[in-house]
């Protein structure tokens, strides 16, 4: 095909993928997705496409600019950076203009300057020493022992067999397995191999020969080459000013000696071919069915445990992992302290943190200086809402915080990327997962200064009802990341279909033929590109019941919790008998007392009595909010735009009294709020149901408390501050009473495009 050809073929495929973004037509949604797919396989099958593609972006990327088309920049730079990645034979000249541009997106808000500032700094590091992301991704997510550059990923996928079909399930299990049978550490030490030297002698590496000689080379003489490539690319890359030049030089010297001296200028003259396809290997993938929410702790124990002993300093052996314990086992234990609390009593050196490896640090993590406790590293790393910016935000956007050090000589050397598989209760369930997980931390302190957690979500739907009545019902939280991110409603949400016509495909038996895995490619490349985390409240519920003899219990839900009248009554006895004078009718009365959720965030509750069938407590806002008002539930002060806080939607009872006597009529009305207290006031139970999930239902209800869920180590973290005099007790008071709220992140391409 003539290159006029291919610029034709390749500007058409793109835009057809802006055709997707600026359209809601049924005929392209029915495509969406797939045109990106198509688009990357033209050039991996074709690698001398890659620098044709890369000029047609970039006009794009200058087009949406000067016309401030601002939907379709970050999908764009996505694209461009994907395709950088796999890419050889980009020249200097075409980095620096894609990096010249992502520096100018910086002046944008967020999260435009954001994923620009994300681009930059790979494009950078790329411009000088080509090869360095293909690299680096392969090692990190393939687990290849390499001493220059340590870092290992790996992709949890959770699936609930309650929530999805045992097809769908058997399907994707195959689909992974098949596409990781052919993916052995020589073969991707092969790639490695190959990509950085292609990315740096361009035209002058003959790539038929050099693909002929790694595929005859045996598995020793292959990781010599291998940790020479890996070395020659790390060791320029950290340099402060890497040498293009410099490296072409190092690699050359490689190449040279891999192939002998019939190598390009090395001397000699081989015949140029049409170079191979370098593939970017699919990450290594392990497939979980979810049996409950000590699951996620226990893989991530055990995807540390191997390789702990090695890669940790010895100021973390004290607190080995041993997380599987009961929570009996993982209490506190009080120590009895044995100093005055006179500071002049202490040894000398007091106030200096002992070394990693000294022994004061190995026997306790604690400090004593005037009988305040002083831990060895500071709390605030427990908390994921110290990774971007202050708390306080509902859904907010922004990087997570990446491989860097936790603690003074330890590194995030592991990445877990969980990905959830299923619909909202699913999400529920994952909520709990986490709420434990960050309990267990105030008590192990084991996993957060190790290891990075991602998490990501797929919507899969069960498609025995129609998707117009399905999808609003059980994929509230995906259509909310949709409405948000208009790449991940293209790419993530668009995948659900395409699930179930995989699970009713019959499975081939022909290995020898090779087919490209879609559902396993938008995996993979919303693993790989989706950085930008959009964070939810997680809400705790507290339940009182009508025995008395039963204690109230306590749980989480991050999108609903919905409120059922029981048509049983309890004794009036019990624990709240029925007041006198309520008129009979359909529903129950209830006492609600709730925080109003003001502009100003200031304090303002409000209690009212009202008859209701039923309530439902939103934690995901709707795409067009209706607010209706009543002499019981005012309108809301704070705008729509504003979510801090929840929806809470009650069915209420109106008794109307006319000629034919008395009738009744519900109206739905709408309120916001922080926290919630509701109390049935007559012999009336209520039923509470979590997140969708009719598993996680509890009857026989009196009473419930709502309120936002804190991070649990936050209370005791500020409770010990160090503050003695009056002024101090009174800020250590006030933070008390604010502590920081729990919030779970979600990946997403961009995080919330406003």
């Amino acid at each position: 095909m003539e290159s006029s050809d291919v610029e034709l073929d390749l500007q058409r495929s793109v835009q057809a993928v802006l055709r997707e973004l600026s359209t809601q037509a049924p005929a392209l949604q029915s495509n969406q997705g797939m045109w990106r797919w198509s688009l990357h396989k033209k050039v991996e099958r074709d690698p001398g496409k890659s620098p044709v593609l890369v000029r047609i972006l970039l006009r794009e990327l200058e087009k949406a600019e000067s016309q401030d088309l601002r939907h379709v920049i970050i999908p764009l730079l996505h694209t461009v950076m994907y395709v950088l990645t796999k890419a050889t034979g980009i020249t200097e000249e075409l980095y620096q203009r894609i990096y010249a541009f992502c520096t100018r997106l910086l002046t944008l808000p967020t999260p435009y300057c954001t994923v620009a500032l994300d681009c930059a700094i790979r494009l950078k590091t790329e411009t000088a020493v080509p090869g360095t992301l293909y690299q680096r991704m392969v090692i990190a997510e393939q687990n290849l022992t390499n001493e220059l550059y340590p870092y290992q990923e790996r992709v949890f996928l959770f699936v609930d067999p309650e929530l999805v079909s045992a097809s769908v399930c058997s399907a994707l299990l195959l689909e992974i397995e098949a596409a990781q049978a052919q993916q052995t550490p020589e073969t991707c030490m092969r790639h490695v191999v190959s990509h950085a030297l292609q990315a740096a002698l361009g035209e002058a590496c003959h790539a038929g020969a050099l693909h002929r000689k790694l595929q005859a080379s045996p598995r020793r003489t292959l990781e010599h080459y291998f940790h020479a490539v890996v070395a020659a690319v790390e060791q320029m890359a950290s340099e402060a000013s890497p040498s293009r030049e410099g490296h072409v030089e190092r690699l050359e010297e490689i190449y040279c000696s891999l192939l002998g001296p019939a190598a390009g200028r090395c001397g000699g003259d081989l015949v140029q071919e049409r170079p191979p396809s370098i593939p970017l290997p699919s990450p290594y993938i392990t497939f979980h069915l979810w049996t409950g929410e000590e699951q996620l702790w226990k893989e991530l124990v055990l995807f540390l445990r191997p390789r702990s002993q090695l890669r940790l300093s010895a100021d973390l052996e004290v607190l080995d992992l041993q997380g599987l314990r009961p929570d009996r086992e993982l209490a506190r234990v009080s120590v009895l302290s044995t100093d005055s609390g006179i500071e002049r009593d202490l040894p000398t050196g007091a106030d200096e943190l002992p070394a990693p490896s000294s022994p004061e640090t190995e026997r306790a993590g604690l400090q004593r200086k005037g009988g305040i406790k002083k831990r060895a590293w500071p709390l605030d790393f427990l908390m994921p809402g110290s990774w971007d910016g202050p708390p306080g935000l509902h859904r907010r956007t922004g990087r997570p915080s990446g491989d860097g050090e936790m603690l003074p000589g330890v590194s995030r050397l592991h990445t877990a990327r969980v990905l959830v598989l299923g619909d909202d209760r699913m999400l529920g369930r994952l909520a709990q997962a986490y709420h434990r997980l960050r309990k267990r931390e105030t008590q192990k302190f084991c996993l957060t200064p190790r290891l990075s957690l991602q998490l990501y979500y797929i919507p899969v739907l069960a498609p025995e009802k129609p998707a117009a009545s399905r999808q609003p019902e059980l994929g509230e939280l995906a259509t909310f990341l949709g409405r948000v991110d208009p790449w991940y409603q293209s790419n993530v949400n668009t995948l659900c279909p395409a699930i179930h016509k995989l699970a009713e495909m019959p499975p081939s038996l022909d290995t020898s033929r090779t087919v490209d895995p879609f559902i396993l490619d938008v995996i993979t490349y919303y693993i790989r590109m989706g950085t930008q985390p959009i964070y939810f409240q997680i809400y705790t519920v507290k339940i009182f019941f009508s025995d008395l003899s039963q204690d109230p219990t306590e749980d989480v839900f991050l999108i609903e919790l919905k409120v059922k009248i029981q048509d049983s009554k309890f004794p009036k006895d019990g624990f709240s008998p029925r007041r006198r004078g309520v008129a009979e009718g359909p529903g129950a009365e209830l006492s609600l007392c709730y925080q109003k959720a003001l502009l100003s965030h200031r304090p303002q509750e409000v209690t009212i009595s009202l008859r209701a069938t039923g309530l439902i407590l939103k934690a995901i806002p709707a795409s067009d909010t209706e607010v209706s008002g009543s002499s019981h539930c005012p309108l809301p002060a704070a705008p729509v735009t504003d979510h801090t806080c929840l929806n809470v939607n009650v069915t209420e009872v109106v008794k109307s009294s006319n000629l034919a006597g008395k009738s009744f009529s519900t109206v739905t009305n709408t309120f916001r709020t922080k926290n919630i207290q509701i109390q049935s006031q007559d012999q009336r139970l209520l039923t509470l149901s979590l997140d969708k999930d009719d598993q996680r239902t509890f009857r026989d209800v009196v009473r419930f408390e709502v309120a936002p869920c804190p991070e649990p180590c936050s209370g005791a973290q500020k409770s010990k501050a160090p503050w003695l005099n009056l002024h101090g007790q009174q800020e250590v008071e006030a933070i008390k009473a604010k502590p920081k709220p729990l919030l779970m992140p979600i990946n997403t391409f961009s995080g919330i495009v406003q």
